[in-house]
């Protein structure tokens, strides 16, 4: 809150709302792009499923990191030198501007809405679970503390509370392993020898959580590719001053996500050991609670003051992480409504200052609103394959739309649009057909449709940008070429 406060003070005008006035440096920057992607499914989520699906669980986690690498060689850069506070800035630049921007803020609001209803439901499961407040007030406290975030204090508000929150999870992170390795003479064979005596040496293999490789491989495909075509991790790189910090700030965020997911496997196996799958089971789908319960014991054990202030301290940092990660879905939502339909589709261009900072207020209050009903509606509803389901979309109809704009002269609008409906429609309606949703009356067999709807994607956009006549706007894409390498003319 005081955060917030703070913020408001400082928040100027629709860049400071949308890019925190463009003045974070690369480290903080870096820490609160980690803090946007270390969510409630990383620090919880990860660790139960290694603690209940073995090494499956880690491979998990190393499809995230690796997206940065993607991120780092072919988008940060160009992202901050040529767009101003959305990513269809970037996209439409070159080509034309009303129908672009459309179906892009189109792709944006669906790809928030999935991320978010997933993340609204787990909050309210875990925070029930964990505090024992009831489903709908922890959603409705959730969504308040969030909306009060993007209102008052917009981007650096947000930035701000996820540098604090990064840095408050790698820190009770760290304490847990660190207590971790007093109990096993800090060696790690000790701990894994254990895990393997418990649940047989299958358990540090492959193929116990995801026992289909083309599954696993479609899963790391939407992962890896996703991360580059996530609105809310996108528009960060607005927040930096130049594309020198905007490399800078994804090394940060991949050394400190790198660290993490290190750390939380070893949080999963050691709660596999210590608390025991068969607690961690009982304690809810998922294993979600394994962080917490594994802190519980570590702290003493069940009943003990030492336990209980450890899962509690562990229970307000899960608390935090998912309020902030929602804030900055919001804000890329929000952005997507105000900043590309409503200023630049409807306004067309000529909305003032002030028009576009109320906008953007409003439609933050209605998209935070609306994601705190969804979230209690979908009480008790498996959602966790939504997650999945937004990295697939932001890797089919996201991704090709931004690099193709990016790298490819004979890129056109015809093919831009193309693309991002068919990697779209495709994305859902697999996941729709899959098992995630069907379950055992599946049409399509593959939990996550990566590996047809990415390269249905960019496949889409090539072949009918070559089939169609051009744009004839080459003038646009050589500015393109100069800003994204130069940075000459970014921010106008």
């Amino acid at each position: 809150m005081y955060v917030t406060y703070w913020a408001s003070k400082r928040m100027k005008g629709t860049e400071g709302f949308y890019a925190a006035g463009r003045a974070l440096s690369g480290w903080q920057n870096g820490f609160a792009i980690a803090g946007d992607y270390l969510s409630a499914a990383s620090f919880l989520g990860i660790a139960g499923l290694v603690a209940l699906g073995g090494y499956d669980g880690f491979m998990y986690a190393v499809g995230w990191l690796m997206g940065y690498i993607v991120v780092l060689y072919l988008v940060a850069e160009p992202m901050r030198n040529s767009g101003k506070f959305t990513m269809a800035d970037v996209v439409s630049f070159r080509l034309k501007q009303r129908p672009v921007r459309m179906m892009a803020a189109i792709v944006t609001i669906v790809i928030s809405t999935f991320y978010m209803v997933a993340q609204m439901v787990g909050a309210g499961a875990i925070i029930q679970l964990l505090v024992g407040i009831p489903y709908e007030v922890s959603v409705g406290i959730i969504g308040v503390l969030m909306l009060m975030y993007v209102i008052f204090g917009g981007m650096l508000a947000t930035s701000w509370v996820q540098i604090i929150k990064a840095m408050l999870l790698m820190f009770a992170t760290i304490i847990m392993v660190a207590f971790l390795g007093f109990l096993f003479n800090f060696n790690v064979s000790s701990l894994f020898g254990m895990v393997a005596d418990r649940n047989g040496f299958e358990f540090l293999l492959p193929g116990q959580l995801y026992e289909n490789p083309i599954d696993l491989f479609s899963l790391g495909m939407a992962l890896i590719l996703g991360t580059a075509g996530l609105p809310h991790i996108l528009i960060r790189f607005y927040t930096v001053p130049t594309a020198q910090e905007a490399r800078k700030s994804v090394i940060w965020a991949m050394l400190l996500i790198g660290v993490f997911y290190l750390l939380i496997t070893f949080v999963g196996y050691g709660a596999n050991v210590i608390v025991g799958p068969d607690k961690i089971a009982e304690s809810g789908a998922g294993g979600n609670m394994a962080a917490p319960l594994l802190a519980l014991y570590l702290g003493g054990g069940p009943g003990t003051i030492g336990g209980e202030i450890f899962m509690a301290t562990i229970a307000a940092v899960s608390f935090a992480t998912i309020v902030a990660v929602v804030a900055g879905l919001v804000i890329a939502a929000s952005g997507a409504f105000a900043h590309d339909i409503y200023t630049n589709v409807v306004k067309r261009g000529k909305a003032t200052e002030k028009e576009q900072f109320r906008v953007a207020r409003i439609t933050a209050i209605i998209v935070g609103a609306l994601s705190i009903v969804i979230g209690i509606l979908g009480k008790g509803q498996n959602v966790a394959y939504l997650v999945a389901l937004a990295f697939a979309v932001a890797a089919s109809a996201n991704l090709p739309a931004l690099l193709l704009s990016l790298y490819w002269k004979r890129f056109n609008t015809k093919g831009a649009l193309a693309g991002m409906v068919v990697g779209m429609v495709a994305a859902i309606t697999l996941v729709i057909l899959g098992p995630s949703v069907l379950g055992e009356n599946a049409v399509f067999p593959l939990a996550n449709p990566g590996i047809i709807s990415i390269p249905l994607g960019f496949l889409t956009s090539i072949i009918v940008a070559l089939v169609t006549k051009p744009d004839n706007l080459d003038d646009k894409f050589e500015e393109l070429d100069v800003r994204t390498n130069t940075g000459l003319g970014a921010e106008m």
